[in-house]
């Protein structure tokens, strides 16, 4: 997507400095500092009001920092927003598409927003079509596409001027599976061509697709690692049940020395223990006293999911991580 784009940089794409964000008493950004490799793609994970969306915004040069700075594209965002905002794509949880246009009629709408040359933007056109796969639906009224089809219209209009940097507020939040796997199979492609992604998301299991991540929660980073490595920062072990009534026997659990946390997915259990060889026994008598005996107990590998609800269960304020 960088051909015919701005000339590259040098150091890094973004770097962020004790970027802060207060609203009142409230601060949804609290110093936050790290740095974004060119080509990197990069995700930023938390639950809602963790201070993902108030980052990209500072980031974008839409929203100025109440202290701190980031440099983006070689750009500061607290003394040059304007300057930022023609190196990047920005793509909100509301991106602007008009319903009562076409496909094509949005990208052209966009092309004249970003001021693309009458020259370029047939060919940028007819390339954002192919690379999203919307080419068959370009006179389709951009009200009539499917969720995920409307998000890489989205994705391509934002496109249109050939940025280097590309910021993505949970792109894939309320669309179906197969819609999510062929956005990011987009952002893989445009990884290819040199473009620097930033994401956010509250999928931890989109964020395992990620080159790094990093862990946010009540505005700081609790890890910025690749995903590999932030989940040998569980300690411990983890172990995995299947029970009937799992509500009544993560009750029980929470009182059984030697288990740090229980947390449920679905009928499953995911229980954190010092250590499986003693901790899974101990789980499987407390539940059979209880009348709850486990259908399947096994040690599993934690997931991201896992490692970021012991962290802040364990209320950790340091952040590990491993440098670009």
């Amino acid at each position: 997507m960088n051909s015919g784009g701005h000339q590259e940089h040098e150091g890094p794409t973004i770097e962020i400095r004790a970027l802060t964000r207060r609203f009142g008493p409230v601060t949804a950004v609290d110093h936050l500092t790290l740095t974004i490799p060119r080509g990197e793609l990069f995700g930023l994970v938390g639950p809602d009001g963790a201070g993902k969306t108030t980052t990209l915004r500072m980031l974008a040069g839409i929203l100025a920092p109440t202290e701190g700075d980031a440099l983006v594209a070689g750009r500061s965002v607290r003394t040059q927003p304007e300057a930022v905002k023609d190196r990047i794509a920005y793509m909100s949880q509301r991106f602007g598409l008009y319903g009562d246009l076409t496909v094509l009629e949005n990208l052209l709408f966009y092309a004249d927003l970003f001021e693309v040359s009458r020259k370029e933007r047939a060919a940028r056109i007819e390339r954002l079509l192919g690379f999203s796969n919307l080419a068959p639906f370009k006179d389709r009224l951009a009200d009539k596409l499917s969720g995920g089809m409307k998000q890489k219209l989205g994705l391509a209009c934002a496109l249109i001027h050939t940025p280097e940097i590309v910021l993505l507020d949970e792109p894939t939040n309320g669309v179906d599976p197969v819609s999510r796997r062929d956005f990011w199979r987009i952002l893989y492609e445009m990884l290819k061509e040199g473009v620097t992604i930033l994401v956010t998301t509250a999928y931890l299991d989109e964020a395992e697709r990620c080159n790094r991540v990093g862990l946010m929660h009540q505005g700081r980073l609790l890890a910025l690692d690749a995903p590999r490595q932030i989940k040998s920062l569980m300690a411990g072990d983890l172990v995995e049940i299947l029970v009937t009534e799992a509500w009544r026997a993560r009750e029980v659990l929470a009182g059984v020395p030697g288990i740090k946390s229980v947390t449920l997915f679905g009928h499953h259990l995911h229980i954190a223990v010092e250590d499986a060889a003693r901790g899974l026994p101990a789980v499987q008598a407390a539940l059979e006293a209880a009348g709850l005996a486990p259908r399947e107990a096994r040690r599993i590998a934690p997931s991201l999911e896992d490692v970021f609800i012991s962290m802040v269960e364990r209320g950790s304020g340091a952040t590990h991580e491993r440098a670009a």
